[in-house]
């Protein structure tokens, strides 16, 4: 119950402030989850994982120490109170620590219009594995499928209680209902994978174990016979599975952490164009039933909508108090913490504007190209955003699929890139970065 987590959250303080702490947080976690994994119509693995965890993190002065443990016991808090606060006592001196003043802490918040977790019942083991079985089964039914490798069902619940003794307290509840599917077509060299997943906050709202499984299917037989495309600069569609990485990469960009480090290759981007004009990139971790979203941030300060880009321009960095001082701007609500760590910055629920054509319509508007619907390894330098990574996919021609491709490498410019971006009307809104197919422009693909 959060109200069991909200005492040990206070008598985590107590003990810190006994053991000589000026000022502290801590935090205190109880959650539980279930995963079933099933192979050829068998229970190949069943886990269950429950607990508590607590974390504490101290200040003396400009001082922060962070320890954490697994054990709620009144002589493992003593303990870890006096731990913390030898080690902030020996730690360097830093300006930018600090908790909130308590004008700037987060008040009232409604839970409800969030919806973070199911309050139905927790699905039993054999549910989870009937759920796996029937997506196992649907992939196994697609013509040419030779097997399934993986075919999972998961469900998670957490509860969380922040408490700092600037007077925040607060806590909130989460679950995740998730289930994927592995399938492998063909067999030797000529054997191709693919996979489908889907998870949402809401058991209801997950689509069809035969849905899931048969769309993991199809996408591997569609992989067959696929070979190494010819080098050269075409355009290249980020498909929407893979293109919320290429908005990761901004995000990386602009993360306060790497902005005040000075090692950002969008440290002098501030009130520039990053994006086409006519696209935005927004933030709102109020979204009601989106794994992303949340009352309060790490630091108890409120969480709230902001425009990371509008019309193109880069309107802001993501910040925590702490890079916030470094960079002598206000904190953007957006630290995380866990139980061992102290907070840094990091966005919630994102969205990029999307376009008026769909997938389809600029795939045959690209002529010849490249259609990217896996990506593996990654080369990026965060201080220039040079940008190389190995991708599989279907290959264009005519403004059509031609066959499938793999054993190829994108390079390009991350800057140049996003500033040649189009996008599609596919995103799912489901997800917690909603952002559709992404074409590219003139990038360069490496393979025969």
């Amino acid at each position: 119950m959060t109200d069991r987590l909200a005492d040990l959250a206070g008598a985590l303080l107590a003990a810190a402030r006994r053991a000589g702490a000026e000022a502290a947080d801590a935090i205190a976690v109880e959650g539980s989850a279930t995963g079933i994994d099933v192979r050829a119509g068998r229970l190949e693995q069943a886990e269950r994982s429950e607990g508590i965890e607590i974390g504490l993190r101290v200040l003396i002065g400009h001082r922060q120490a962070c320890v954490s443990a697994s054990d709620s016991s009144a002589e493992i808090l003593r303990e870890l109170a006096e731990r913390a606060v030898a080690m902030a006592r020996a730690a360097p001196e830093d300006p930018s620590v600090g908790l909130a003043a308590p004008d700037q802490l987060a008040r009232a918040w409604d839970l409800a219009a969030l919806e973070l977790a199911d309050p139905a019942p927790e699905p039993a083991a054999a549910t989870l594995e009937d759920a796996a079985l029937r997506a196992e089964a649907a992939a196994l039914a697609v013509a040419g499928v030779t097997r399934v490798s993986a075919a999972s069902a998961s469900h998670a619940q957490r509860r969380i209680h922040l408490a700092a003794t600037n007077g925040f307290t607060g806590g909130y509840a989460r679950s995740t209902r998730s289930l994927s599917v592995v399938a492998i077509a063909g067999d030797g060299l000529a054997m191709e994978r693919d996979w489908a997943a889907e998870s949402r906050v809401f058991a209801p709202d997950l689509p069809a174990p035969e849905e899931i499984g048969r769309l993991a299917g199809e996408r591997a037989v569609a992989r067959l016979g696929a070979r190494k495309p010819k080098t050269g600069a075409v355009p290249v569609l980020f498909d929407e599975r893979v293109a919320g990485g290429l908005i990761g990469h901004l995000l990386a960009a602009i993360n306060g952490s790497a902005i005040a480090n000075g090692t950002s290759w969008l440290r002098d981007a501030l009130g520039r164009e990053v994006l086409p004009k006519g696209l935005d990139l927004r933030e709102d971790p109020h979204r009601p039933r989106i794994s992303g979203s949340r009352p309060f941030d790490g630091e108890g300060l409120p969480t709230r909508p902001r425009d990371i880009v509008r019309d193109g321009i880069l309107q802001g960095w993501t910040l925590d108090l702490g890079t916030g001082r470094r960079l002598g701007l206000p904190s953007t609500g957006n630290a995380v913490r866990g139980v061992g760590s102290p907070p840094s910055p990091s966005v919630s629920n994102v969205a990029l504007t999307q376009g008026p054509k769909s997938r389809d319509a600029l795939i045959a508007e690209m002529g010849s190209g490249l259609l990217v619907t896996g990506l593996i390894g990654s080369a990026i330098n965060p201080t220039t955003g040079d940008y190389s990574r190995g991708a599989s996919g279907f290959w264009i021609e005519n403004g059509e699929i031609a066959h499938p491709v793999n054993e190829c490498t994108l390079a390009g410019n991350l800057r140049e890139m996003l500033l040649r971006i189009t996008p599609a009307n596919d995103a799912r809104a489901h997800l917690s970065h909603v952002v559709p197919s992404l074409l590219v422009e003139g990038l360069t693909v490496a393979g025969e």
